[in-house]
């Protein structure tokens, strides 16, 4: 057990950084206290103001600004085909906006976040807010886990239980994960970094930095979507105490196939059935699905002055996501809190600049995200509605020491988030020979 918090070295630590935390205050956000989920080493510094306790409250008038705006959308002319392949159809979309303005309820999700135990702690000049869930079971293998775009913390709640605490969601003591789940810079309760420079490699140091203040001397990392070269980037940096990461969104796309979708040719030949239909997907998306990704690795600002002034915007922007699957693999609460959260943070444009920091450089490539430089062990889960289902024959040519490699039968992009039992099996069995290293 946890030795109990030092309350009031916490109020002091509190007190004396009230000055700093006058902007987030303004936005709702407030520090206070929070149950003893560190380690004893942790918990015992919080006099220190290094890591301090963190809670949300949105003002209600933020809320009521947010229907409003809402409300007085200026609607687009309706869509010229049958389907939605220019975007969201208006009255399907339209629908989902009204539950949106008038029956969604924010402080939900607020009240599931607030249950858990949230710190903020500023690294290298940007606050870095994270989720840290210990486990009750012993010996528990410390695990960072890392969203993408345009998801976010939201993303991995639902893991939180079955990966904290297996024996209650079909696993064994024995398969518990200390959970640590930051929110990138620029995005969330996180701050939004005034500097150039933030690119995977960077926030990859940031992480290492978080996981040696919350004093966990080996750990493992997991990501998908961005949080897939980031974990990548930590593994390639071999940074102190990483065993190995898993991922699933592999950058396995060999430089041969990429020459090809970069001009939007026809497959290479010679590739087997698996192959080819992973270039087919992979030819779709670049054509047709990727377009957000170009807009925000060229011009970030831009697309922000649209997506920080209309909520619609900002709503459509999110659900159209990989042809939509946001509205068709997610429950539309989950989605609206994911919109949301990055609504009332006003992060939409920090949050693109990632795309900007790494000049649109697709995360799928293997010459990209240098995965030949990784020498620590990998482990990849491919979900069937994903980007594009990696071929196995892919990722071992990629990642050299590929410990790890399946192909489940249900999950997408958001494979946390939408099949949070089945990720969190997959977690379990990936890193389970890691564990006694």
């Amino acid at each position: 057990m946890e030795s109990p918090m030092n309350t009031a070295k916490a109020i002091g630590a509190i007190d004396h950084n009230r000055r700093r935390f006058l902007g987030m205050a303004a936005m709702g956000i407030t520090i206070a206290g929070a149950g003893n989920l560190l380690s004893p080493r942790r918990a015992a510094a919080l006099g220190d103001p290094v890591i301090r306790p963190f809670r949300v409250h949105i003002p209600e008038e933020q809320l009521t600004d947010l229907r409003r705006r809402i409300a007085a959308t200026r609607w687009p002319d309706h869509e010229t085909v049958d389907d939605g392949s220019q975007g969201p159809q208006l009255a399907k979309f339209q629908g989902v906006m009204s539950y949106w303005g008038t029956r969604y309820d924010w402080r939900k999700v607020e009240s599931r976040l607030n249950a858990l135990p949230m710190f903020l702690t500023e690294i290298d000049g940007v606050d870095i807010h994270f989720i840290h869930v210990r486990s009750k079971h012993e010996n528990a293998l410390p695990l960072i886990v890392t969203h993408g775009w345009p998801g976010s913390i939201i993303e991995q709640l639902k893991i939180i239980g079955p990966l904290t605490n297996p024996t209650a969601h079909g696993g064994k003591a024995s398969d518990a994960f200390h959970l640590v789940i930051p929110s990138m810079p620029g995005y969330g309760f996180s701050g939004k970094p005034k500097d150039k420079g933030w690119n995977p490699d960077r926030i990859a140091r940031a992480w290492a930095e978080l996981m040696k203040r919350l004093d966990y001397p080996r750990y493992v990392a997991q990501g998908g979507d961005w949080g897939s070269p980031i974990s990548s980037a930590m593994a390639r940096q071999a940074v102190p105490g990483l065993l190995g990461i898993h991922i699933n969104l592999p950058a396995a796309v060999p430089a041969d196939v990429a020459g090809v979708l970069a001009t939007g040719g026809t497959a290479p030949a010679g590739l087997s059935d698996k192959e080819s239909a992973a270039f087919d997907s992979l030819s779709t998306f670049f054509k047709k699905y990727r377009a957000y990704g170009v807009m925000m690795g060229t011009r970030p600002q831009t697309i922000g002055y649209a997506l920080a002034d209309s909520p619609v915007g900002l709503a459509a922007w999110i659900y159209d996501y990989n042809n939509g699957e946001p509205a068709r693999l997610l429950d539309r609460d989950d989605v609206l809190d994911d919109i949301t959260l990055y609504w009332l943070t006003n992060t939409a444009t920090s949050a693109a600049r990632i795309y900007w920091e790494t000049a649109g450089q697709s995360v799928i490539l293997s010459a990209a995200q240098k995965t030949l430089e990784i020498k620590l062990p990998v482990a990849i889960t491919v979900f069937p509605d994903e980007v594009y289902r990696a071929p196995e024959a892919w990722a071992r040519r990629a990642y050299r020491n590929l410990v790890y490699f399946n192909e489940v039968e249900k999950g997408g992009h958001f494979a946390a988030w939408e099949q949070p039992e089945l990720f969190s099996r997959e977690i379990r069995a990936a890193f389970e020979s890691l564990r006694q290293l």
